[in-house]
């Protein structure tokens, strides 16, 4: 018998996660001690009221059927949450849908939207999802370069008119991942207007709304106009350690709303109702949970950036998410600096040329270690004199 995939899947290939993962198996399997910092999971765990509002409900016999869509009560949590953390005023029947991890909603807004030819901008470097998301939908991609001399915005007056005539969607992330730049108020604004004038929906990735270490970041929605022209999806698997429990949402204009759950409806039966009354305590939470995970985080960010700079590597403090992007020393490619760290000091790190065309140069390191693991790595960086090779 023969089996042939269909032609889309020729645009999905072994992604660069896959050759890392197979790295560092070797590495395991020569007896190599591997401190993994490539990818983006929280080590930590979601609050303790989440676990036992789990460990309570999963015992109720009641608890699983389809849930089919969101609750009510996860409808006007995530309504609460948005006014007293944004001060956004969301209306909970026609203005939130449900999403199973934010990826659900990355990957198949574009095929609410979009047509085989229409044109999506997305971040690069960007999130693999986004480019994920424009294959299956048959869309072209429309790379918006992220540079350091633009503080990493794009810079939406560079896009040709006749790309622009052609786009039907704009997807931004900020606090970004792999680069996790901040947003700025004109900066919205000036997307707002832009979207207006050229006809384009915005989605706005906010995955890292919670994560921040020296300003808070801004909710695209808070900006004026944002409803008439896109929406904003969070999640909780980072904010809350929730990443298994695979729960986000979207929230914004209503339109989008409803052609999303359309499409949604007859995708899937929704997320299993324990793990959305947890979710629902999360969001509604007044405790000290989150001030607590961001010192966690922002004490490991400290420890590795005084620490490389200790070494001579001198790279950005981020202000927000959970990624360190490091430009790398002179002489190496991205891959190519990637696999010295594997190879000599046991540090698994991702390559900036994985998210796009322009994070060549650069690599992405993950916060996703205790400090007695950023300790070690940053001791076998050192012995492994990697730094002083070029």
């Amino acid at each position: 018998m023969k089996i042939h995939s269909a032609e889309r899947m020729n645009a999905f290939t072994q992604s660069v996660f896959a050759e890392l993962t197979q790295l560092k198996k070797r590495q395991l399997s020569l007896g190599y001690q591997v401190i993994d910092l490539s990818i983006g999971s929280p080590d930590l765990p979601p609050p303790d009221f989440v676990q036992q509002k789990l460990a309570q409900l999963v015992t109720n016999e009641n608890a699983y059927a389809y849930s089919l869509a969101g609750t009510v009560e996860f409808h006007q949590a995530v309504a609460q949450y948005y006014q007293r953390s944004f001060s956004v005023d969301i209306n909970s029947n026609d203005e939130v849908v449900m999403l199973m991890g934010s990826q659900d909603g990355l990957v198949h807004l574009p095929l609410v939207l979009c047509n085989r030819g229409d044109y999506i901008l997305v971040p690069d470097p960007g999130y693999t999802a986004y480019f994920a998301g424009a294959k299956l939908a048959e869309a072209e991609i429309y790379p918006m370069p992220l540079l350091a001399e633009n503080d990493f915005l794009p810079d939406l007056t560079a896009i040709p008119e006749e790309v622009l005539c052609k786009t039907k969607l704009m997807i931004l992330n900020f606090p970004g991942n792999p680069v996790p730049a901040m947003a700025t108020p004109e900066f919205f604004k000036q997307v707002v207007a832009f979207a207006k004038q050229h006809n384009i929906i915005v989605l706005h990735d906010f995955a890292y709304s919670e994560l921040y270490f020296d300003e808070k970041p801004i909710s695209f929605l808070s900006t004026p106009g944002a409803k008439e022209v896109g929406i904003e999806m969070n999640s909780l698997s980072k904010s809350f350690s929730m990443a298994g429990c695979r729960i986000a949402y979207a929230v914004g204009n209503p339109k989008l709303v409803s052609m999303l759950n359309q499409l949604k409806t007859n995708l899937d039966y929704g997320v299993f109702l324990p793990v959305q009354a947890a979710a629902c305590l999360a969001l509604t939470d007044t405790s000290d949970y989150l001030d607590h995970n961001r010192n966690i985080y922002k004490q490991r960010r400290d420890l590795l950036v005084n620490g490389l700079k200790q070494l001579g590597w001198e790279i950005e403090s981020p202000k927000a998410s959970m990624f360190i992007w490091a430009k790398i020393p002179k002489g190496f490619t991205s891959m190519e600096f990637t696999m010295q760290l594997i190879e000599k000091a046991n540090v698994v790190v991702t390559p900036g040329n994985a998210f796009g065309r322009w994070g060549e140069g650069y690599v992405r390191i993950a916060l996703v270690q205790p400090n007695s693991e950023i300790i070690k790595a940053l001791q076998n960086i050192e012995s492994s004199g990697i730094l002083k090779l070029k």
